[in-house]
C-alpha cells in the first residue's frame, strides 16, 4: 500500500506541475506580459475575467486527481494483468516508441470524438459537460477543468490503449504530454498556425485553435480533438469554422491570404 501512495503522491504532483507550467507559460505570454503584441492573434475579442480561470484551476485540479487515480489503477492493481502495458524497452524495438505514441493519438481521437457527442446529450450535457462549456471564452487554464464524471471519462481513454496495444511508461508520458500540449493550444485563445498552414494537406487533417475555439463559443459542431476527420466524415464541422479561420489569419498578417483550390 505504501507504495502505491507514494507513487500516487509523486504522480499527481508532476501532472500539477506539467499543468501549471504547460498551460501557465502560454498563459503569461498571452494574457499577462504581452496581450497588446498579441492582440491581432485572439481568436474572440473579449477576455475572460479572473473568475473564470480560478474556477478553471480548481476544476482542473479535481480532473487530476481522477486522473492520478485511473494511472494508479492501471499500474498499480491487479487490472495491470488486463493491459499490454510492457517494461523492458527492450521488448519491442524502440521505434514502437514513436509508432505508438502516434497510434495512441489516433484512438485518442477517435474515442475523444465519440465520447463528446455523447456529452452533449441533453441529458448528460448540464450534469457533466456543462462545467468545461461556462468557459465560453477558453483559456489554457481550461484544458482540464472537467466536471469529476467527464473526468473519469476523459482518463478513461488511458485504459483503452493500454488494452488495445502494448504501451511502455514512456509511451504512456509521451501520449499525456503531447496530448495536454495539443489541448492547450486548442484553449489558448489565440491563433498561432502560420500563413502557408492554410494552402498545406496539414489544414484538411488537423484542428486549430479557431476550430476548438468555434466549439465552446457555439455550443455545437467540431467534436475532433487533433483531427478535423470525424466532424468531416460525420457531417458535425461547423460550417463557419473555414470562414472563420481566413477572416482571423487576414487580420493576422494583414492581407487575404490566397487559397489553392
Amino acid at each position: 500500500m505504501e507504495p502505491m501512495i507514494d507513487a500516487a503522491v509523486k504522480i499527481f504532483s508532476m501532472t500539477v506541475l506539467r499543468y501549471f507550467l504547460l498551460a501557465g507559460v502560454p498563459f503569461t505570454l498571452f494574457y499577462l506580459l504581452l496581450p497588446a503584441r498579441f492582440k491581432q492573434f485572439k481568436i474572440q475579442e473579449k477576455l475572460a475575467s479572473r473568475k473564470d480561470f480560478f474556477r478553471e484551476i480548481w476544476y482542473s485540479m479535481q480532473s487530476t486527481l481522477v486522473f492520478t487515480a485511473i494511472t494508479i489503477v492501471l499500474l498499480f492493481t491487479p487490472i495491470r494483468q488486463y493491459t499490454m502495458i510492457y517494461t523492458g524497452i527492450q521488448d519491442f524495438p524502440v521505434w514502437y516508441i514513436g509508432v505508438s505514441l502516434v497510434l495512441s493519438l489516433i484512438v485518442h481521437d477517435t474515442y475523444f470524438y465519440w465520447m463528446h457527442r455523447l456529452l452533449h446529450h441533453k441529458k448528460l450535457f448540464k450534469h457533466t459537460h456543462l462545467v468545461h462549456h461556462q468557459s465560453v471564452n477558453p483559456s489554457p487554464w481550461t484544458s482540464y477543468s472537467f466536471h469529476f464524471l467527464e473526468a473519469i471519462a476523459e482518463g478513461g481513454v488511458l485504459v483503452v490503449i493500454t488494452m488495445l496495444m502494448p504501451m511502455h511508461p514512456l509511451t504512456i508520458l509521451l501520449f499525456t504530454v503531447t496530448g495536454f500540449m495539443i489541448n492547450v493550444y486548442g484553449h489558448l485563445g489565440y491563433e498561432l498556425a502560420p500563413k502557408g498552414f492554410r494552402n498545406t494537406w496539414a489544414f484538411e487533417v488537423l484542428n486549430t485553435s479557431v476550430h476548438h475555439n468555434l466549439h465552446h463559443k457555439k455550443f455545437r459542431g467540431n467534436y475532433g480533438l487533433y483531427f478535423r476527420v470525424w466532424d468531416r466524415v460525420m457531417g458535425t464541422e461547423h460550417p463557419d469554422y473555414v470562414k472563420e479561420y481566413d477572416q482571423l489569419q487576414e487580420r493576422r498578417f494583414g492581407q487575404k491570404i490566397p487559397v489553392n483550390v
